[in-house]
């Protein structure tokens, strides 16, 4: 037996199974640094996030960024099957268990072994090599279990968290934008409703942040529509609930500061998982002017939200919470951050189709036709 070999036929099983386990079983977040999965994604995802950014700009870059979620997925799968075959291959090679003395025919003999084809031109001719093809049979079947239902759990994760993603389309435009999920609500009981809201993304935060923990692929699904993401749409919520807590009288403050705590918790941890530290803006998202603006908006649309420099130093505060992560992760996964205010001529996506603007609806969803009437 070539001991080295062994060994190191060894290692490599164990590194796979032991990585595999803590990315499909294992329910916590593994701190460790040196991970073979959290090393795939990392550096993928530089190498395919500058290809795409360098060539491509717009609607195409989004498109080709949406593909690495799902494609990552499927080359860490064979990632992790290449690795197992090696292994078994080293270890039967160290063993002389076939009669051929080649590495090749190991590799041949480890790869049929694991993906149970019983072909039985080539078998192992020693008990030691018998009984390690059992067992490399065995870990093949119980690969194929891992990820028939690995998948499944992936994809109702996906689906959950965009529900709600999709829900803020009439709720706070598309983009969302925190000063018009306010405005949206300033109808009667839209306080009732804007509370009935933040409760809900109160739970939709703390389930995005168990299920982002412990599949943190997930972050790199991008969602259906190019103006809409997960990012954007919890920085969202964090930026209406910074505005309630300030001041805005009448509203609902208490569950304004359970789902801000929630959801900075879950930007936050997030955060650490991609090991992006917070980073401070290039541009203030809310100039004075802009919250000016803002409060001018409120205003016409029957919402006073607190003036002066304590309710300004306040909003800063809580801003500089969640802003520096939230930015932070923009820049690494190459999403676009919301901004407070929607442009004036902005059209929600649902408001049109593949053929254009549906006939009769107002331009911006904020002014005249149907879009006014009912948000």
């Amino acid at each position: 037996m070539s001991i080295p070999s062994a060994v190191l036929g060894i290692i490599l099983i164990l590194v796979v199974l032991g990585d595999a386990f803590e990315t499909i079983i294992f329910p916590r977040r593994v701190t460790r640094r040196i991970r073979l999965t959290r090393l795939f994604y990392r550096y993928t995802w530089k190498l395919w996030s500058g290809l795409v950014t360098s060539l491509s700009s717009g609607r195409p870059q989004e498109n080709y960024l949406s593909f690495y979620g799902p494609l990552s997925l499927l080359l860490l799968l064979v990632l992790w099957a290449t690795g197992l075959i090696v292994g078994f291959g080293l270890l039967l090679w160290a063993m002389g268990a076939t009669r051929e003395a080649g590495f090749g025919t190991s590799l041949y003999l480890s790869g049929t072994t694991f993906f149970t084809l019983g072909i039985g031109d080539i078998v192992p001719r020693t008990s030691l090599g018998r009984a390690v093809t059992a067992v490399e049979a065995g870990t093949g079947f119980a690969f194929l279990a891992l990820v028939i239902g690995y998948l499944p759990a992936l994809n109702q994760s996906f689906s959950r968290r965009e529900v709600n993603v999709s829900l803020l389309d009439a709720r706070a435009g598309s983009p969302p934008a925190a000063a018009e999920m306010l405005r949206r609500h300033s109808h009667d009981h839209g306080i009732e409703a804007l509370q009935q809201l933040l409760h809900e993304w109160e739970g939709w935060s703390a389930e995005f942040l168990e299920s982002h923990l412990s599949y943190p692929v997930l972050a790199y699904f991008r969602s259906q529509h190019d103006n809409q993401s997960w990012l954007a749409a919890l920085t969202t919520i964090l930026d209406t609930c910074a505005l309630v807590i300030v001041g805005l009288e009448g509203a609902c403050g208490r569950q304004a500061e359970l789902t801000f705590a929630i959801a900075r918790h879950a930007i936050a941890d997030l955060s650490i998982v991609f090991r992006s530290p917070p980073t401070e803006p290039e541009e203030d998202r809310l100039p004075p002017s802009d919250l000016a603006y803002l409060r001018s908006t409120l205003a016409a649309a029957g919402l006073r939200l607190r003036e002066g420099d304590e309710a300004d130093q306040r909003l800063a505060e809580l801003r500089r919470m969640y802003e520096p992560y939230a930015y932070s992760l923009s820049k690494y996964l190459c999403i676009t951050m919301p901004s407070w205010i929607s442009k004036a001529d902005h059209t929600d996506n649902w408001q049109t189709t593949a053929w254009g603007k549906i006939p009769g609806l107002g331009g911006s969803g904020k002014s005249d036709g149907l879009g006014d009437r009912h948000f």
